[in-house]
């Protein structure tokens, strides 16, 4: 059974990585878009490299969002380096890689990690794109190779299981007179 669980977790990584092209780098330190941080309250201790934020904190680079009621950003010798971000929920959205639609992300923590090229988003994690669905316990996201991993969790708090949906890929077909379809 074990077996089978690991095969289907598999294709089902696969198969989300192939259906929902998630965000294409999270925050870009490449950018030239500054990082522009609101929030009630803020604390930085500069030896450290730590801001926090709190209350109603509101994250934004270019067209990415980060909204959530506390943000830690922590800062090393090249720039920004991990944000931790959690709220009832807190939410993340960007526009995906093609432009055409949005990645909106929900979990009560959301951490990005810049030396690992991943987002992760735990307990009560929900990713929508397009209509196409993905829930779990946590879900991490590798922005370079743009591979989905997803758990389940603790079957007392939830079903203890990955959700996915998947629309169909729409395509305007046209039934010829002798029953072919043709592609329009």
């Amino acid at each position: 059974m074990k077996l089978f669980n690991n095969r289907a977790l598999t294709l089902l990584a696969v198969t989300l990585a192939l259906t929902i092209s998630g965000p294409a780098t999270a925050f870009n330190l490449d950018s030239d878009a500054p990082i522009t941080v609101s929030a009630d309250n803020a604390r930085l201790d500069d030896t450290k490299g730590i801001a926090t934020y709190t209350g109603d904190v509101q994250l934004v680079q270019g067209k990415t969002r980060l909204n959530a009621e506390r943000v830690v950003l922590y800062r090393d010798a090249n720039g920004l380096s991990r944000v931790e971000a959690s709220g009832q929920p807190a939410r993340y959205q960007q526009p995906t890689r093609d432009g055409e639609g949005e990645t909106d992300a929900r979990a009560l923590n959301i951490t990005w990690s810049a030396s690992e090229d991943q987002l992760t988003f735990e307990r009560e994690a929900f990713i929508e794109q397009n209509g196409n669905l993905f829930r779990g316990d946590i879900i991490h996201y590798d922005t370079v190779r743009r591979v989905v991993t997803a758990q389940g969790g603790d079957t007392n708090t939830g079903s203890g299981r990955v959700e996915m949906v998947i629309q169909p890929r729409s395509t305007k077909s046209k039934q010829g007179s002798d029953g072919s379809s043709q592609s329009q």
